[in-house]
């Protein structure tokens, strides 16, 4: 198996899209990416649009290779709607480029999903269904591909349980090696840490809490150690940890405070982690000329 981490907030955006090459099958998971138009009341620094069009590029790069596009759920940094958008670089034809000739196994449209998931996938699928080569509803279904194996979770919580955004599913991989690409499970739901747990996967990709909104994430942050812990202990997997928890500048402490420290997207790569999103403060002072201390290379 081969993996490669293409955009997540330690590479400077919104995402947790990631190729796989598994039996000579190339397999695009959650291929989205977007900036938070807001954030400390700010819009994005400039060097967040020209990273966002930098992780664009990458991620139709990789799109054209892929024969599986997985999506996990319908929010805009997980999939490339077909819009015109300036936070998510998207555009019709990124969409036709990702999605076209392609077979997908995408979250159920129409179970299992809150209102606003349930607009944006009938508009995804309206222009997805007539050029993907096939399109299957893969919650809490498998699928022999021939030596290699694609399991989805049934649909769990996009969070705690009860959250108000909604559901996501998991999408184990195995060839041998199995990778489970957990997205914004935000380790904080047990229908998701015990899935993870009965899988026994060698490698979890999975975004941690979303600690960065202060108090409507109260107690996450503890539920995200304990959880994350029990799966470590359960697993042995190796953890790659990414997506909202990098959004807070104490991300590094939470990752200390694990019984194995994981690694994010960047550290994967084997480049500095860039956070940019929770530093936007400081960027748009430096790119107002002022003094700003970041502990990344701009």
């Amino acid at each position: 198996m081969r993996l490669i981490p293409l955009a997540s907030e330690s590479l400077g955006v919104r995402s947790l899209a990631t190729f796989v090459e598994a039996g000579g099958i190339k397999i695009l998971i959650d291929p989205g990416v977007a900036l938070g138009p807001k954030r400390y009341g700010l819009p994005p620094a400039k060097i967040e649009l020209e990273t966002l069009q930098k992780m664009r590029r990458k991620i139709q790069g990789y799109a054209r290779k892929a024969d599986i596009v997985t999506i996990s759920h319908y929010h805009y940094d997980h999939h490339t709607p077909f819009f015109e958008g300036l936070y998510e670089s998207s555009s019709e034809a990124f969409a036709r480029e990702i999605y076209e000739g392609k077979q997908l196994f995408i979250k159920h449209p129409t179970e299992n999903i809150n209102f606003s998931q349930r607009k944006r996938a009938w508009a995804f699928l309206k222009k997805a269904e007539p050029i993907a080569e096939k399109v299957e509803f893969a919650d809490g279904r498998s699928f022999d591909l021939g030596g290699v194996t694609l399991e989805f979770s049934p649909a769990v919580p996009h969070g705690s349980e009860g959250s108000r955004l909604g559901f996501v599913v998991m999408v184990l991989i195995d060839d041998g090696t199995r990778l489970i690409h957990a997205s914004d499970i935000q380790l904080l739901n047990r229908k998701a840490v015990e899935w993870i747990i009965e899988k026994n996967p060698d490698v979890l990709i999975t975004g941690g809490p979303p600690t960065y909104l202060g108090k409507r994430a109260e107690g996450s942050w503890e539920t995200g150690i304990k959880n994350l812990n029990e799966i470590i202990r359960e697993t042995n997997a190796r953890i790659i940890l990414d997506h909202h928890i990098v959004r807070d500048k104490n991300y590094p402490r939470f990752f200390d405070e694990l019984e194995k420290r994981p690694e994010t997207f960047a550290g994967f790569l084997k480049v500095e982690d860039k956070p940019l999103e929770a530093y936007r403060r400081e960027l748009h002072r430096i790119e107002g000329g002022e003094r700003a201390e970041v502990p990344f290379h701009i």
